[in-house]
């Protein structure tokens, strides 16, 4: 099963050095343990664009969907055997990461 964990930050690039360090380490266990699949950063909510394409002439709004405090400023998609294993690993990368995470089973 294929599962994302969104890591909500309140700032874009915030990560301390020791921060950035323990990320790594993380990742580097989760490509060793067969979790990794993706992970990556996001660039800042005010970068965002909000398309909508429904009708002849699309819909654009500069900015985020949704104006919020916190947001998603990145993620991992990881492998895990069930939700039991996928809520660990999300642990391991909110500790990794020092921030509140969210974790959601991919539809598959």
């Amino acid at each position: 099963m294929r599962f994302l964990i969104s890591v909500l930050d309140t700032s874009t690039g915030s990560a301390t050095a020791e921060e950035m360090a323990a990320i790594d380490a993380f990742n580097d266990r989760l490509v060793a343990d067969g979790h990794w699949v993706l992970a990556c950063g996001l660039a800042a909510p005010a970068t965002a664009l909000v398309i909508d394409g429904r009708t002849r002439e699309p819909f654009v709004t500069e900015g985020p969907l949704i104006r919020t405090a916190e947001y998603v400023s990145g993620f991992w998609i990881v492998e895990a055997a069930d939700h039991m294993s996928a809520r660990e690993l999300a642990v391991q990368g909110s500790r990794a990461c020092n921030r509140v995470v969210e974790l959601r089973a991919l539809l598959e």
